[in-house]
């Protein structure tokens, strides 16, 4: 069986043992069968589909192929009866199809990068429906638009754009592997956004299968629907097979910088100003601030990316911003598309298709992620004591986000990513670890929870809010039995959400009343709420 990209046809032997081994246990499913018979019956067969079960001597290998973090690469994390890699979408019907009519579940899965591996990872009997392999994406430079299917990376995207044009863009994230469905779906939060807001704030169409099987456009989802979809989460509300993204303009060439500051000296200071400054900057300047213990001493990185020459960076950022000392030697000028790789942290003059995925098994570590917004500055007093607690743990990084801009200006219900105007910054807090075994994984998770209970008082609250793509469950989750609980949707639901939340729940009982679209943070319909 070929790899990633090269799927060989595959259909499994529909005798089946139906006693599948998942993980360490035995779950009964007597519909897995006829799921598979279905498959085969209802796919177009001009395009093979790949059919993975745990029979299958590549079921382990494609499973593994884009889970990056080791927590969900256990042998006692329960896996699919089977894996669904859609070389059409056709096949991503067909899978709808045929899991509802069997009542199994689907986990959606792109690039693989949800940190708590809800796209592939279930309490219950399920299939994942692998949207890797659509992964077209179609540039057309006239128009300033591109269709992108959800099984794109963001580094495809990011090479296509750079084949048509030098002074195109999309506003999504930095980390060019992460794959376009979920990305996107989540709200697509990147470097672009002072200036463009996120990737939801310009999609222009999408194309979805909804849980009868029927796929459509945004005249025939309507406005609501695609509402839904552009931030809360397509895997609630249905399979989103490509979207239609507009392209925005950026300079020729683009500067980026990256200058660091030790604790010991004067980093708590900068670090600061730059609360106070950072969101008042100008829109072509994103500024991020990256703290990380380096030899048992914080270092702090100030991350810049401007649309903009040397010559005019320089003197605006030792105007608005002279305690980041930023000086000329410390700045590169690069088209935008090279500014992606400097972003990922890649070597100067890496060629381009470092942004194409690759057949390879990623690089796993275990992890733990989590997020919060910032609304007023975090004292100098306070900064200092978090310095100290980083240096304490010693495996914890953060990124702090900026805010202002263009984020200012689009209204909290535009789409249901409502964290906009009031906001200073977003942080995203990481804690990793490579020690295997039960006794590490509840020590660096203490660590993760204990750190983010310390930063309480200076943050959101009421709610206090969480970035989704961020994906935590410890803000909240449904049991898979529980599926259509209120009370357990809404204690995440208005933390990512806030008041777009119930817009959401309406939306969903339109289009999926019978919830089939569900896992442990989705949104549930209205009916059979308790």
């Amino acid at each position: 069986m070929k790899t990633m990209g090269l799927f060989s046809f595959f259909i499994a032997s529909l005798t089946i043992v139906l006693s599948v081994s998942l993980g360490n246990s035995k779950y009964q499913s007597p519909n897995i069968e006829q799921f598979l018979i279905c498959l085969s019956k209802v796919s177009n067969a001009t395009i093979p589909q790949a059919i993975y079960t745990p029979e299958n001597a590549s079921y382990t290998s494609i499973l593994n192929l884009r889970i990056h973090n080791k927590r969900y690469k256990t042998q006692s994390t329960r896996k699919p009866l089977a894996i669904i890699t859609a070389q059409s979408e056709n096949h991503v019907q067909t899978t709808v199809t045929c899991a509802r009519s069997n009542d199994i579940q689907i986990r959606i899965r792109s690039g693989g990068h949800d940190y708590e591996g809800l796209s592939y990872v279930s309490d219950v009997l399920y299939v994942i429906l692998d949207m890797f392999p659509l992964q077209s994406v179609d540039v057309d430079i006239e128009s300033g638009t591109a269709w992108v299917q959800s099984g794109a990376t963001l580094g495809q995207l990011y090479y296509q754009i750079a084949k048509k044009s030098n002074v195109h863009a999309f506003p999504s994230g930095v980390c060019f592997t992460v794959g376009i469905g979920g990305h996107f779906s989540g709200g697509g939060y990147g470097n672009l956004m002072r200036k463009y807001g996120l990737s939801v704030d310009n999609i222009i169409d999408a194309k979805l299968v909804n849980a009868n099987g029927v796929i459509q456009d945004r005249k025939s989802m309507g406005e609501d629907v695609f509402w839904a979809i552009r931030g809360g989460g397509g895997a609630s509300f249905g399979v989103i097979v490509a979207w239609r993204i507009q392209l925005v303009p950026v300079p020729p060439q683009v500067t980026v910088f990256n200058v660091k500051k030790s604790v010991k000296e004067d980093a708590t200071d900068v670090a600061y100003k730059w609360q106070l400054v950072a969101p008042k900057l100008d829109k072509d300047l994103f500024i991020r601030v990256e703290p990380n213990v380096v030899n048992g001493t914080v270092i702090v990185s100030f991350i810049g990316q401007f649309l903009g020459p040397i010559e005019r960076l320089v003197p605006l950022v030792n105007e608005a911003f002279p305690e980041l000392g930023l000086k000329q030697n410390y700045c590169t000028e690069m088209p935008w598309v090279n500014s992606t790789l400097f972003w990922y942290n890649l070597p100067t003059g890496t060629l381009l298709e470092a942004l194409l995925p690759t057949s390879q098994e990623p690089p796993a570590m275990y992890f733990k992620s989590k997020s919060d917004y910032v609304k007023t500055p975090i004292p100098k007093t306070a900064l200092k004591d978090i310095w100290d607690l980083m240096t304490k743990y010693n495996n914890i990084w953060m990124q702090w986000n900026p805010y202002g801009g263009r984020m200012e200006e689009i209204s909290p219900s535009a789409t249901p990513f409502p964290h906009r105007e009031g906001n200073l910054f977003l942080i995203q807090y990481f804690v990793f670890w490579t020690e295997d075994g039960v006794e590490a994984n509840n020590r660096y998770m203490n660590y993760s929870r204990s750190f983010y209970e310390f930063m309480t008082p200076f943050v959101s609250r009421s709610p206090r809010e969480a970035f989704m793509n961020y994906r935590d469950i410890d803000v909240g989750a449904k049991h898979p039995s529980n599926s259509r609980s209120l009370k357990e949707a809404s204690i995440y639901g208005t933390k990512f959400f806030k008041e777009n939340f119930d817009r959401l729940v309406r939306v969903k009982t339109i289009i999926d009343p019978s919830n089939f679209f569900t896992y442990e943070q989705s949104i549930p319909p209205t009916s059979g709420y308790f």
